[in-house]
């Protein structure tokens, strides 16, 4: 039984680790800008991205809850028909908001 527990919560603790969000093929066409690089763009909308932040009582690393939360509003962006973001604020409680932009190429 303690074998069992134990592998239970080791499997927990590296899936924590890996990507849980993946990137639609729309997605990969929208890139993160800065607000000078979006100056001349039209503002679609907001996304606002959700990520769990802790695992089985694990803290997730920010880099990882950073990148899956950029990921998130990639996907977003394209669906609303947009090919930039920009991040709008910083990530509390796992969540982040995200402008959305339409650029000329």
């Amino acid at each position: 039984m303690r074998t069992i527990l134990l592998a239970l919560v080791l499997g927990s603790t590296l899936s924590a680790c890996g990507n849980w969000v993946n990137l639609t093929a729309a997605g990969r066409l929208v890139t993160v800008a800065t607000p000078t690089e979006v100056a001349n763009c039209r503002r679609i909308g907001v996304s606002t991205s959700n990520a769990l932040s802790e695992i089985v009582f694990v803290e997730r690393g920010s880099a990882k809850l950073q990148a899956e939360l950029i990921d998130l509003a990639r996907n977003e962006a394209a669906d609303m028909g947009g090919n930039r973001i920009v991040v709008e604020s910083p990530i509390t409680d796992g969540r982040q908001s995200f402008g959305v932009y339409s650029c000329p190429n």
